[in-house]
């Protein structure tokens, strides 16, 4: 009987282990499950003379991220 003891705290703690992991995983990903989604910005109207380029935050983003 002796060696049944560290078997089964041994799968006690692994059982712990798993709980804990698995309560930690749900605790991260369920409040960014119920966060509400970003509201889309709308577009300036293209300019009368065709193009449509503007500088928006994206494009400042990518020009910064570029740089040296």
């Amino acid at each position: 009987m002796p060696d049944s003891t560290p078997q089964a705290s041994r799968r006690r703690f692994f059982a712990g282990a798993t709980t804990v992991g698995a309560a930690a995983v749900a605790a991260t990903v369920l409040p960014r499950a119920q966060a509400p989604a970003p509201v889309a910005v709308q577009a300036p109207p293209p300019p009368a003379r065709g193009g449509g380029y503007w500088l928006s935050d994206h494009v400042k983003r990518y020009y910064r991220s570029t740089q040296l």
